[in-house]
């Protein structure tokens, strides 16, 4: 009699969410929590030493010189990546969201670059981008001196973000190209009978029922844009200078070439701290353009 109905779908229940919750536990509470532990530590790994400091760590955040270039190159970074991921993926979806021939074609070729290889997609932009690479010979047979993209303090950062939005624009893409798919085309037609032009109908319709999804795309892409580390391991280590340094290269140099695995902790601390600070931010601002968020 114990067994009733309610009690066995509430087994049932546990038993199906158990997996997923001893996941979140494993790879996400607990390292959270460990990574939290390490930085109130100085680990010196070589020595074999393990010693409690307190805040030692975080009053050296604090009092970090090269802080602050991070987090500016951080923000640039995020920023860029951001403004031309989005807007770029927002304007081939509305091209290809046209019913023309080829746009099937056109849709694989800019997807494709989403399944390939980060690193593989990494290393050939490297080759391209170099002082005597292919782009520097296209623009050489044309009569262009082009400059050394990935040592130049003024193009390094803009190549690392053209890599990358090349790379991942293709996801957001399909996105925003399986929104505009779900727009009525009724309210478009009532629109231009009530004499509403191509950007009224676009500000007025468009973005307002695809904004679900734009909200959907900025939050994945501004936790993304935080979390780059191959592409700028790849094309610049972090030159030149610390100009490309973001604040998870400057987190892997502190913990794993220089071997401060404390310090390095208390970074990931900070990291975590933006992302989730921005993430709460966006979504708590969704009520404000969101369509139907109340």
């Amino acid at each position: 009699m114990f067994w009733t109905v309610r009690r066995r779908d509430n087994l049932v229940g546990y038993l199906l969410v158990t997996p997923q919750l001893l996941g979140s536990v494993l790879f996400v509470l607990l390292p959270l929590g460990l990574v939290l532990w390490y930085s109130l530590h100085e680990w010196n790994v070589l020595a074999g030493t393990f010693e409690f400091v307190g805040g030692e760590n975080y009053d050296r955040l604090l009092a970090d010189a090269n802080l602050r270039e991070v987090l500016a190159g951080t923000a640039l970074f995020s920023v860029g990546l951001v403004v031309l991921n989005l807007g770029l993926a927002l304007v081939l979806a509305i091209l290809l969201n046209q019913r023309l021939r080829g746009t099937t074609f056109f849709r694989t070729v800019f997807f494709s670059p989403v399944v390939v290889s980060l690193v593989a997609w990494t290393i050939v932009w490297q080759f391209l981008l170099q002082d005597d690479g292919g782009l520097n010979g296209l623009l050489a047979a044309a009569g262009v001196d082009g400059p050394n993209w990935l040592r130049g303090e003024g193009t390094a950062m803009l190549s690392v973000v053209v890599v990358q939005v090349l790379k991942n624009v293709g996801l957001n893409m399909v996105l925003f190209l399986a929104a505009l798919q779900g727009v009525p085309a009724p309210l478009y037609e009532a629109a231009e009978l009530d004499g509403a032009g191509a950007w009224t109908r676009f500000l007025r319709i468009t973005v307002p029922l695809i904004s679900p999804t734009i909200l959907l795309t900025s939050i994945i892409t501004v936790v993304g844009s935080l979390q780059v580390f191959a592409q700028i391991a790849v094309l610049t280590q972090g030159g030149p200078g610390m100009s490309t340094t973001v604040l998870v290269y400057y987190l892997y140099q502190q913990a794993f070439q220089f071997h401060h695995f404390g310090y390095g902790a208390t970074l990931s601390v900070l990291l975590f701290a933006i992302v989730a600070l921005l993430t709460v931010v966006q979504w708590r601002m969704r009520r404000r353009w969101v369509f139907n968020e109340t």
